[in-house]
């Protein structure tokens, strides 16, 4: 990769390693209910163990906006940390001053230490350095090993580069990586597909693929917006239309730009918004007056499958149905699976994130035939949409 500093870069043998972590996970009475975040630091803090580095773990959790909140303690994170990690967990109930500095003093090679909730102090969140200062004095290097905050310019994740050396874990790296090669240097032609329900949400990240790859397929509540644009009567499917001036001049864009814009041909339709109520698939060109488009019909699907098929690189944000309610998930599942049966045949880098895709490509069964799967939300859209995220500059080779 070259372009970030990384473990390569530092030297972490017997050092103390501020490791700042996302450990803002789902949890239910008090249990971890997902372990994805923590499984994928794992290999970072294996690599720290294995250099007797003393790791000092940082992170937030939910929104206590600068105070002490019991219930958003990471106290409560530590045993599912100890399970993945296969080893005892301390836990300081502060990250700065002295009970934390003392901690750290009787910490040997090979322990970890997990600190309180960054964001119990309103430092945190305001990128305040001297907050930060409290926190870099505990350790000699600072690795930043979540890509899921990166957007993020807060202490522990961007101020406190300024003040000890810096690099990215083994996930982060991984991470970067992968969307190097989708937008950076990728191998074309591109294929982008999003979906969703509104243009609102995603107008800078459409606004930035046409410029950046070969074919956009837009799905999703998102393609009935675009319809519109183009004169389709949609019945009563969700639709911005204070937006359908936006999504034609994203439509002239990427004309100029020689992006192809793949929109639906045939739709799903149904006359209530629930599972398995009663549909049919039709034209867009004759949705009936009451109905609601809730997913791509079998001829856009195989519009899908030709934009797919000479393809070398996909990123992947949004569904492109109600993929919550069946059938409405058909679309989306079928389009997912050929996705990765591309990706297992070496015929194409495929890189997913945001939350819903997350959950579409679990219910299709295909997370893992995924070349990446991004587990950020917000930071995964902002790079896409060609932002620069702080967390991620500070790590860049000057």
């Amino acid at each position: 990769m070259g372009l970030y500093h990384t473990l390569d870069d530092v030297d972490t043998r017997g050092k103390r390693v501020l490791l700042r972590v996302d450990l803002n996970v789902p949890i239910q009475e008090g249990k971890v209910t997902d372990t994805s975040r923590i499984d994928r630091i794992v290999p970072t803090l294996n690599e720290l163990r294995y250099n007797g580095a003393r790791v000092i773990m940082l992170s937030h959790f939910d929104r206590p906006k600068g105070k002490r909140v019991p219930e958003m303690s990471l106290e409560q994170v530590v045993p599912a940390l100890e399970q993945a990690l296969g080893c005892k967990v301390g836990f300081v109930d502060e990250c700065i001053g002295k009970a934390v500095e003392d901690a750290v003093a009787q910490m040997r090679a090979g322990d970890v230490l997990l600190l309180e909730n960054t964001r119990f102090h309103k430092g945190e969140e305001d990128n305040d350095i001297v907050f930060a200062g409290g926190v870099a004095r505990l350790g000699d290097v600072f690795v930043l090993d979540a890509f899921s905050i990166a957007h993020r310019a807060h202490a522990t994740t961007e101020a406190i580069t300024h003040l000890i050396p810096a690099a990215a874990g083994r996930a982060m790296e991984a991470e970067l990586d992968a969307l190097a090669k989708v937008l950076l240097m990728p191998t074309r032609p591109v294929v982008a597909i999003v979906g969703g329900a509104k243009v609102s949400t995603k107008l800078e990240l459409l606004g930035n693929l046409v410029g950046r790859v070969d074919r956009l397929v837009i799905g999703g509540g998102m393609a009935n917006t675009f319809l519109a644009a183009k004169g389709v009567a949609i019945g009563k499917s969700l639709c911005e239309r204070d937006l359908l001036e936006t999504a034609r001049e994203i439509l002239k864009k990427a004309q100029g730009a020689r992006c192809e814009i793949v929109l639906p041909r045939d739709a799903v339709v149904a006359r209530e918004f629930k599972a398995n109520a009663a549909s049919q698939t039709v034209s867009v060109n004759e949705v009936p007056a009451d109905g609601m488009i809730l997913d791509v019909g079998s001829e856009t699907l195989s519009d899908i499958a030709t934009a797919l098929s000479d393809a070398k690189t996909v990123v992947w944000n949004g569904p492109l149905g109600a993929f919550e309610l069946t059938p409405f998930d058909t679309g989306t599942v079928t389009a997912a699976r050929q996705v990765a049966m591309l990706t297992r045949m070496g015929k194409l880098i495929s890189v997913a994130g945001g939350g819903d895709t997350l959950a579409a490509l679990n219910i299709a069964g295909v997370t893992d035939d995924f070349t990446y799967v991004s587990t950020a939300g917000g930071a995964f859209l902002e790079w896409l949409e060609g932002k620069e995220l702080p967390g991620v500059k500070a790590l860049e080779k000057r």
